[in-house]
């Protein structure tokens, strides 16, 4: 069977939610196959022959010889058939193999390939098996490996796990053997090459008008804001959105694992952290970054993930001049945000008190935007809250608008209303000294 062919007979569904992706599963003779390798390998040959093209220009070199194979050794195929060998041998060539399809489908969210022939897709919030498979496992390691070679990472048995990003912002994790007992595991969190706008957001019901408003005027008056959330509940789109509200005459510094915000204002500086290289050396932690970032006359900084000991250098810098910085986090609510920010600040390796930890910790962070994957798949805002200070040893939260589950609808979707509590945050006379008008309506609440 030639290494391309990408679709198998459609295995059974369990009393799992699955559904096969809508592609035809296309019953092509073994000459196609044939003649579809043979393209593959002819290509590969040729192509050594024009070394450090530009991939738009590679493209049309296939294309070309494509023209000249198909010439000499494709009179039995059809042409659409003729075009399809070559969409495959593209899909291998250029992007990445089977799974590009996937990749391409605006309504799928993220790819998961568990083994060379178990592959999984996220599509509305739900996951679906594919029909679409690797040949073998090989075959997924020389994908994994186009991956991460253009950003200099490596994955190997010294080093089996490994962060990456394509091109368009997209997160890569693999993970390979001897830790992936069943073959490499690859998963990608798509990133549309287009980010969100917040009426992109308010579309899909993630938040209301009044909500978006209030939050742009948050940023624009500078509040340190930490956005918190579940795995999957859409915190980096959130954050990227909140970001473009930034105005764009201010020096923007963004610290990431892997580079995935895409902002448009003109004075940003983006760093990226790095892995040790193979003999253990050369790290550069989110930590050394956010430090670093501190020295570059950042007017904000802002923090892909906050997820170990650079939670301590992040909170010194909100408390320290640089206000409106925006970050991220994993927690399953506002409380638990705080909580997880206690450990990772005790992580830097400072016996500090847990009340001053606190007291750093109210002090810094002005709001706090928590956003949940509900069980039918969609992502709300469900909390904005207010830290408001410190009362004793407790560190004092308000919510200010909040989603009120009411039920299903016949279409088994959660319904719902974003409310306001009724309660003024304390911060509005900040927000009314930078110039904005804050109206009662915005406040006026179920209690």
């Amino acid at each position: 069977m030639s290494l391309f062919k990408r679709y198998i007979e459609a295995t059974s569904t369990n009393n799992l939610n699955k559904e096969i992706l809508e592609l035809p599963v296309p019953k092509k003779s073994q000459d196609f196959w044939d003649i579809e390798s043979n393209l593959h390998n002819f290509l590969l040959e040729e192509l050594k022959k024009y070394p450090g093209q530009s991939k738009e220009t590679e493209k049309r070199k296939i294309e070309e010889l494509a023209e000249v194979f198909f010439e000499q050794e494709g009179t039995r195929l059809t042409f659409e058939e003729k075009q399809e060998a070559l969409d495959y041998v593209k899909d291998e060539l250029l992007a990445y193999g089977p799974i590009t399809p996937l990749l391409e489908n605006p309504l799928i969210s993220e790819v998961m390939v568990n083994k060379f022939d178990e592959i999984y897709y996220e599509k509305n919030g739900k996951i679906y098996r594919s029909q679409v498979n690797f040949t073998d496992n090989q075959h997924v390691m020389r994908v994994i490996e186009r991956i991460v070679s253009p950003i200099g990472r490596r994955v190997d048995e010294s080093s089996p796990m490994v962060d990456a990003r394509l091109p368009d912002g997209s997160r890569v994790n693999a993970i390979i053997p001897p830790l992936a007992l069943k073959g490499p595991s690859l998963t990608i969190r798509k990133f549309s090459e287009t980010p969100f706008t917040i009426k992109d957001i308010i579309h899909f019901g993630t938040v209301n008008e009044m909500m978006a408003e209030f939050l742009e005027v948050c940023v624009k008056s500078r509040l340190n804001i930490f956005i918190s959330g579940g795995t999957g509940s859409g915190k980096t789109s959130t954050l990227n959105v909140l970001s473009s509200f930034i105005p764009n005459h201010e020096r923007i510094v963004t610290i990431e694992d892997a580079a995935e915000l895409k902002l448009y204002q003109e004075h940003i500086v983006s760093l990226e952290s790095r892995p040790p290289n193979i003999e253990g050396k050369g790290e550069i932690k989110i930590r050394d970054l956010v430090r670093n970032s501190l020295r570059m006359r950042p007017d904000r900084i802002v923090v892909g993930e906050v997820r170990g000991a650079e939670a301590l250098d992040m909170l010194q810098a909100m408390n320290t001049g640089h206000d409106g910085s925006l970050s991220t986090g994993h927690a399953n609510s506002p409380r638990d945000i705080l909580s997880r920010l206690e450990t990772m600040v005790l992580m830097a390796g400072f016996d500090l008190p847990v009340r001053a930890i606190r007291e750093q910790i109210a002090s810094a962070i002005d709001l706090i935007v928590h956003q949940s994957r509900l069980k039918d798949g969609t992502r709300k805002i469900t909390h904005i809250t207010e830290v408001q200070g410190m009362e004793g040893e407790v560190i004092v939260l308000q919510d200010i608008f909040r989603f009120k589950e009411t039920g299903f609808n016949p279409e088994g979707k959660i319904e719902g209303d974003f409310i306001s509590t009724g309660i003024r945050p304390k911060f509005t006379e900040q927000l009314e000294l930078n110039g904005y008008k804050i109206p009662a309506s915005w406040f006026i609440g179920e209690w």
